[in-house]
């Protein structure tokens, strides 16, 4: 929809919505110089035309019925009241104090006359010739109104296309600097021009039907098709100094003349007409010219004038800040959005006896940045533990204090530390970050040996766990005060993780909006689960990754207030029979007993092949526990898809590895186990801390 100009005063009868109602509303006569004949008095839209003899009467002092009429008063008679024998009659509104009269008064060609009249002396469709300081104001308003309605950059450009085609213009080209500068950025390298966009009055509307004819035979159809998509601004090159200049110029002046063909390319200037029938119009932002804009108009159409020049200033003005405010925006969601990526995990770990799956969803485009947050971080033991949290607010500064958040909650998973001793930390945390950086928090460990899971809830929804028969259940979990709070207890509950269910951890946003409570939106997620898992049998539970896609399909147009964080995490488990432990009494013996209890364990299960890499590896692992340890060291083997082997002392020094010299009696046997294992680490405990190894099964 094009938005046309609008003139001071509008006839009445005249159709707003008709194509040429801008060239009748700039009908109203200039003042008429002094001595000059006064004009006849023109019939109001409806009324019988008065005839040639009634004007000549009026003309002469008297109405039709050939009473006197009272002359006009000093003061001129624009300005006199209207008899009360011609009540109807139409008197022409003065232009508005501070407008200049139009050039050339008293000596218009008869065509133009006409035009201003009647409006029929250009074909509908056209460029409104825009003769009074008004109607360029009022263009220039509704122009970078629309200008201003957009938010990216192509938008912004088409709006600054869709503004002066047809109104001021026939057509447009728009060339931007590749790449764009972003803020106080000082680009390095020649600066290039890329084709953005272009627009024209379409070619196939006939005049009959209110659009433009088409263009003249040697005229290229496609602007695009004759015009160079890329251009280098040369230094001190014509077109750099019409750039540099800032102000449009007409495209016949020498500076123009000489910059069109390196801007259009290789007969590129052929589509600019003669006479002031082109401008060419830098774009300029805050700091530097970002591109250019030229604006044509056709040969048999009006000549653009000197006035013209500043509605194509002011257009080009307000598009480069609009568009150096698009790249400003674009760098900061692309800020903001990498922000986010680094704030979250890149992939899930892939833990013994249990699978998960993850999603997250902004609040909406335009804030793209929020406090949710999930994890799920590896423990000694073949354990994981599962945390999801909620900061207050979709800020930066929410997810600055999320991130820091997480990164306390994986500092403090590495500790082994209890649920409970967790929430604690990072409720004192939060009250370090500030007094109102309050967040909730759910975190759980699960053990796939035990198939037992532990949870601590700091104000945070509670978790569902979908059973493998298909009963959805809201555990219940002693709620707790958010983080941030101070000064309160956290509490821990134990509950059974049977293999084949599913734990969905998820935020506040999956549940609670506008339309719906929190405790509705708990029922309805309970309800859905059940429903998912009913259409594949009581045997098999859901795909975990489609489970995530419908528990996210219960969300409603409208229903999105929050950022939305959830994870899913199916239990495995490990089978009783895949797991051996034993207990080593700290004495010189250990690493002999450990190489026999291994070698047992390796034949029940058919992996003897594996028992000399295992035998030598335990040994020396086992030496070095038995060393320094005060208490029974444990020895637990797990038959996954890997063998694992864990030694677990009461001694918190991690061991590290270093290469032994040629006369060291020892210090080779953390050499051995990085040289012949899959993997291998160490975790510290609070009880000690657990030294691992992992072979693959052949």
């Amino acid at each position: 929809m094009t938005e046309h100009p609008t003139s001071f005063e509008r006839p009445q009868g005249a159709d707003p919505t008709d194509p040429r109602g801008a060239l009748l509303r700039t009908s109203t006569p200039p003042p008429r110089p002094s001595g000059a004949p006064a004009l006849p008095a023109q019939a109001r839209t409806g009324e019988p035309s008065s005839a040639p003899g009634t004007s000549t009467s009026r003309a002469k002092g008297k109405d039709p019925a050939g009473t006197p009429v009272k002359p006009d008063t000093a003061g001129g008679s624009e300005h006199s009241q209207p008899s009360a024998a011609e009540p109807d009659a139409h008197r022409p509104r003065p232009a508005p104090e501070g407008i200049p009269a139009q050039p050339g008064v008293g000596e218009v060609p008869d065509a133009v006359a006409k035009e201003r009249r009647t409006g029929q002396g250009l074909p509908p469709g056209g460029p409104m010739p825009m003769r009074r300081d008004g109607d360029r104001l009022r263009f220039v308003g509704a122009a970078t109104r629309r200008i201003a309605r957009g938010i990216d950059l192509d938008e912004i450009v088409m709006g600054l296309c869709r503004a002066t085609v047809p109104t001021f213009s026939d057509a447009i080209l728009v060339y931007l600097r590749d790449p764009l500068p972003v803020g106080d950025e000082r680009p390095t390298g020649p600066v290039v021009l890329r084709l953005r966009r272009t627009d024209r009055i379409p070619e196939e509307r006939d005049t009959e039907n209110g659009f433009m004819p088409a263009l003249q035979p040697e005229q290229p159809s496609e602007l695009s098709a004759v015009t160079a998509e890329l251009c280098e601004v040369r230094p001190g090159g014509a077109l750099n100094e019409v750039l540099r200049g800032v102000r449009p110029v007409f495209a016949d002046s020498p500076a123009a003349r000489a910059a069109l063909p390196e801007l259009l390319g290789e007969g590129g200037e052929l589509i600019v007409p003669t006479g002031q029938r082109a401008i060419l119009a830098p774009l300029r932002g805050r700091r530097r010219v970002i591109g250019a804009a030229l604006f044509l108009r056709r040969p048999e159409r009006m000549a653009f004038e000197a006035d013209d020049l500043l509605v194509a200033a002011q257009l080009a003005t307000h598009s480069a800040l609009g568009i150096d405010k698009a790249v400003l925006y674009g760098r900061e969601a692309y800020i903001a959005d990498e922000l986010q990526r680094t704030m979250l995990p890149e992939t899930l770990p892939r833990p013994t006896g249990v699978r998960l799956a993850s999603r997250y969803l902004p609040a909406a485009e335009t804030a793209r940045v929020g406090g949710d947050w999930y994890d799920a971080i590896p423990l000694p033991g073949s354990r994981v533990a599962l945390v999801v949290g909620d900061v207050m607010g979709h800020s930066m500064t929410s997810a600055a204090i999320m991130g820091q958040l997480r990164t306390t909650a994986q500092t403090l998973a590495g500790l082994d530390l209890p649920p409970q001793e967790v929430l604690h930390h990072l409720d004192e945390q939060a009250q370090r970050l500030g007094h109102d950086r309050m967040a909730t928090c759910l975190y759980a460990v699960y053990d796939p040996v035990s198939h037992r899971i532990t949870i601590a809830n700091a104000g945070h929804p509670p978790p569902v766990l979908l059973h493998l028969g298909g009963r959805a259940e809201v555990l219940r979990v002693p709620p707790g005060a958010p983080i941030g709070v101070g000064g309160v207890d956290f509490e821990a509950v134990e509950l059974d993780a049977p293999a084949g269910a599913t734990l969905l951890l998820y935020t506040d946003g999956l549940v609670e909006s506008r339309l719906r409570d929190v405790w509705t939106g708990i029922e309805q997620l309970r309800e859905k689960l059940a429903a998912v898992a009913q259409l594949t049998g009581p045997d098999h539970p859901p795909p975990l990754e489609a489970l995530c896609d419908e528990v996210l399909d219960m969300l409603g147009p409208g229903d999105r207030d929050d950022d939305i964080a959830l994870l899913a995490a199916r239990f495995d488990g490990i089978a009783p029979s895949d797991v051996a432990y034993w207990f080593l009494d700290p004495e010189d013996s250990a690493p002999g007993q450990a190489r026999r209890l291994a070698r047992r364990a390796l034949a029940r299960w058919g992996m003897e092949d594996l028992s000399d890499s295992v035998e030598l590896l335990v040994s020396e692992v086992v030496t070095n526990a038995v060393r320094y340890a005060s208490r029974p060291v444990t020895l637990r083997l797990l038959r996954t898809d890997v063998l694992r082997c864990e030694v677990g002392d009461d001694v918190p020094q991690l061991p590290r590895l270093r290469q032994a010299r040629a006369t060291d009696e020892g210090g080779r046997g953390l050499y051995l186990v990085n040289k012949l294992a899959r993997r291998w680490g160490a975790t510290r405990l609070s009880t000690g801390k657990v030294v691992w190894f992992e072979l693959n099964r052949n």
